[in-house]
């Protein structure tokens, strides 16, 4: 465990972005071996206390900053990659083909396609909108509106651009927060990232040579295994 040990004791925002910006790739809760997660490089006592040391609110701090993508990437969970890991990384591993051209192969479902659809129209919409858009606002519908926001998030057609407070009709707080969405081609655009210029294969052979030397053997095994990388 030496290669995470001196990462530990992130205790700010700050510091957090320095680890992020160095590894690439940081899940929110332990999910890749032998590699750093946020929840494992801080303090438990300052999770959910709304204050600036608090680890939940820096997850769309760094969207919101423009430092890191953000969302559920890998095996449904919730991952930040770094700005500038993320045009490789959707490079190696995003859709070769569009979400249409998936659809009609019977690689998508037609609840992600109508979700995308409706996102794109409206970039940064929040959850409650984009699930009355989509007349999915039923109890019964909730599961599947759920299963297709993490399929694109899976696929990396979209990420998570931010948390909006949700406000009643006289514009004061009311509720939860709502989760925000992008696609992920706007995000870049908006914090100013240039796609990755080359193949998949060159995508790839990027990221590797950036996880030499700051990852352990066994993370580089696991997440290559994961993609389907050569």
């Amino acid at each position: 465990m030496g290669r995470t040990e001196k990462h530990e004791g992130v205790t700010t925002f700050e510091e957090m972005a320095e680890v992020v910006g160095r590894l690439g790739i940081v899940p929110l809760a332990s999910l890749i071996p032998e590699h750093p997660s946020v929840n494992g490089l801080t303090l438990a006592e300052n999770w959910h206390t709304d204050t600036e040391l608090d680890p939940w609110g820096w997850r769309v701090r760094f969207p919101g900053e423009g430092l890191a993508g953000y969302g559920k990437f890998i095996k449904k969970k919730a991952v930040l990659v770094s700005r500038g890991w993320l045009p490789a990384y959707l490079a190696a591993a995003g859709p070769q083909q569009s979400l249409e051209e998936r659809y009609e192969s019977g690689l998508a479902t037609r609840e992600a396609l109508t979700l995308l659809q409706i996102i794109r129209a409206n970039e940064g919409i929040e959850t409650r909108q984009l699930r009355s858009i989509a007349d999915m606002k039923a109890k019964e519908k909730k599961t599947a509106f759920d299963n297709a926001v993490t399929e694109l998030q899976g696929s990396l057609d979209i990420v998570i651009s931010g948390v909006k407070q949700r406000l009643n009709a006289d514009g004061e707080p009311n509720g939860w927060n709502s989760t925000s969405f992008e696609t992920a081609g706007h995000w870049m655009k908006e914090a100013g990232i240039q796609p990755f210029e080359g193949t998949r294969e060159e995508a790839v052979t990027w990221l590797r040579s950036g996880m030499d030397g700051s990852w352990a053997p066994e993370a580089i095994a696991w997440i290559s295994k994961v993609h389907g990388w050569k």
